[in-house]
């Protein structure tokens, strides 16, 4: 059996009407008003034109049949209901980074063959400057956001368009080959539209797996008789842009379980004030993080002040790395609380665990899901546990099927070895004796210098174990004698001051000598995505300045 979730979170709505769905400061939408929203959406859609013109066994992996539409918004519901909306009227939502200037901007709404956007006034200006430039746009729905922004000439007020629709579905039929496509953040390269079935996506990112019995769902009686039986205590926060994918799948999730998705109300920037006093008030019981430039503004605020946060039993990272000494401190502050890390990619859907708490700390080792493996180097077998050999994280089973408009990417990407289909995303890893994972790093950034591979984050634990240091990421530069050479960008805490010896001598405690960075480059900023995401092409560009 096989689901399309617009129809799973139609089913899951039936049966549990009254319950929250979602919740943003004062703003509250029940299950039935959700999808009574997401179905308007649908249906303004498919009024306008927007529609599948091809079916999935007619088209290559690397191809889509459907229209496409563009979520350029901050997080609200809107974003949520849009994306829904958009798969029960058989078009193809993707998230747009609502950082991109305007040559990015333009390349990823050509690169998805944009049909229509759905985007906050506060990117009308934006739009505007870059719309004729995209010769498939032809719908425009505008969201205000309180913003003075006047609508677009063609364009359409959002509410508008939903008010003149009824709640019923649309009139087609959705299926479970539709797409559901995540764009990559394009911190290390371009962005690339992965292209999932939702019925792939929803096994394996979106909560597709009966939590009784461990296996994929049989009927949606189950899917429904799960979510009823959960009442109402499940409340998950997911404190990163949706435009990110950890931030949609842990939304998503929550639609599908019957659980309440609570965000904070500033969607512009991290409060952890709000953040706190969010988790405070709706009784969180998952709040879900990316990496360090999330959790350290969190833990400056809970030493700073007292939140009741008792409901809270797991704080979920995702999407970057998180360090053992943040990991400690979130133990030692809240030690009911578990704190996990997830591993997976766009291309991969979650593929592994790691779990920290008040008994211990966790860092680059991971429980694999049953469907990821690691590869030897050369690509030709996967390893047997134990294996000393450095090889490629994979995953088989339900995986993407490729990225849109890309066939040489996805047949590189998505290699067939030994009768089976996997996903090689550019993670290195280890596959240790227990059958545990042990985590290196992307290929895409990893430093060759002297010819020994050093992968960056990596080095940027080790450095940001200091103190002092609020912030780092490190990338390599052109080196006469090394080929290539490490260097670590750094932002220190306020009123501290360290040397690049004192770096060294701390990250030479947990790295052998050569892996250590040849030069320090000390700024007061570091740009990461709005997911909290290291932007490696701006750190490679602060080196080079530097050198």
């Amino acid at each position: 059996m096989e689901f399309n979730l617009a129809v799973v979170a139609g089913a899951v709505a039936d049966a549990v009407p009254d319950r929250d769905y979602f919740v943003q400061g004062d703003h509250r939408l029940t299950y039935r008003a959700f999808m009574d929203r997401a179905h308007q959406l649908g249906n303004a859609l498919v009024e306008r034109g927007l529609r599948c013109h091809t079916e999935r066994n007619d088209l290559a992996g690397h191809e889509s049949g459907q229209d496409h539409l563009a979520l350029y918004m901050h997080n609200c519901h809107e974003f949520l209901e849009a994306n829904v909306g958009s798969f029960a009227a058989r078009v193809a939502p993707f998230n747009v980074n609502y950082r991109y200037v305007d040559d990015e901007l333009v390349y990823l709404l050509n690169d998805q063959k944009t049909a229509a956007i759905v985007y906050h006034s506060t990117f009308a200006e934006t739009l505007e400057r870059v719309r004729h430039l995209i010769p498939t746009l032809r719908v425009l729905l505008q969201v205000d956001d309180g913003t003075d922004r006047d609508l677009l000439q063609g364009a359409e007020w959002y509410a508008d368009a939903l008010s003149a629709q009824p709640t019923r579905p649309p009139a087609v039929s959705p299926s479970p080959d539709d797409l559901y496509v995540l764009c990559t953040g394009g911190t290390t390269g371009m962005p690339k539209g992965v292209l999932w079935r939702q019925a792939d996506i929803f096994v394996s990112a979106l909560g597709g797996m009966s939590s009784s019995t461990k296996t994929e769902f049989g009927s949606i009686e189950e899917i429904v008789t799960e979510a009823v039986g959960r009442g109402d205590r499940f409340r998950n926060m997911p404190a990163a842009p949706f435009m990110h994918g950890a931030a949609q799948w842990n939304a998503l999730t929550a639609l599908t379980h019957g659980n309440r998705c609570v965000i904070p109300s500033a969607a512009r920037s991290l409060d952890p004030v709000e953040i706190w006093s969010a988790v405070e008030r709706e009784r969180v019981t998952m709040l879900q993080i990316v990496g360090d430039a999330f959790a350290r503004p969190l833990l400056d605020e809970l030493e700073a002040r007292s939140y009741d946060l008792s409901a809270l039993k797991i704080i979920m990272n995702g999407g970057a790395v998180l360090s053992a000494g943040a990991k400690q401190r979130f133990v030692d502050h809240l030690p009911h609380v578990t704190v996990g890390d997830g591993l997976g990619t766009s291309e991969a859907g979650s593929t592994g665990t790691s779990m920290s708490t008040s008994r211990g700390v966790s860092t680059s080792f991971f429980d694999l899901s049953p469907n990821a493996h690691v590869l030897s180097a050369d690509l030709t077998q996967p390893l047997a546990p134990g294996s000393d050999e450095l090889g490629w994280m994979a995953t088989a089973g339900r995986i993407p099927l490729g990225y849109l408009g890309d066939a040489a990417k996805t047949a590189s990407t998505f290699p067939t070895i030994g009768g089976i289909r996997y996903v090689v995303a550019g993670d290195r890893a280890k596959l240790l004796a227990d059958g545990r994972m042990e985590l290196h790093g992307r290929d895409s950034v990893t430093i060759n210098s002297g010819g020994e591979k050093i992968f960056a984050e990596e080095v940027e634990q080790a450095i940001i174990a200091h103190p002092a240091v609020a912030d780092v990421v490190v990338c390599g530069r052109p080196s006469e004698r090394w080929g290539s050479e490490v260097v670590a960008i750094v932002r220190l805490r306020t009123n501290t001051v360290v040397t690049p010896e004192e770096l060294l001598e701390l990250a030479g405690v947990h790295l052998a000598r050569y892996k250590l960075p040849k030069a320090f480059v000390f700024r007061d900023h570091i740009q990461r995505s709005p997911a909290g995401k290291a932007d490696y092409r701006w750190a490679k560009e602060q080196a080079l300045s530097d050198s």
